[in-house]
């Protein structure tokens, strides 16, 4: 899955910050729309938030 996906079941997606160029950010753009996932992880990095696997959680609705 990479951007641009139709997703036609879920409206929502919980995951974590991930780490720049791995599989996981790139679903995460194609869920969330690459500017819209890009200026949250801007943010997150702004206000020091944690990534990877242990790191703080992202819902997107």
């Amino acid at each position: 899955i990479h951007p641009p996906y139709n997703f036609n079941v879920a409206d929502s997606l919980v995951t974590n910050f991930h780490l720049p160029k791995t599989s996981l950010l790139i679903m995460t753009c194609a869920f969330a729309g690459y500017d819209l996932a890009i200026e949250a992880y801007q943010k997150a990095i702004k206000d020091k938030y944690r990534f990877f696997s242990y790191g703080d959680a992202l819902l997107i609705i």
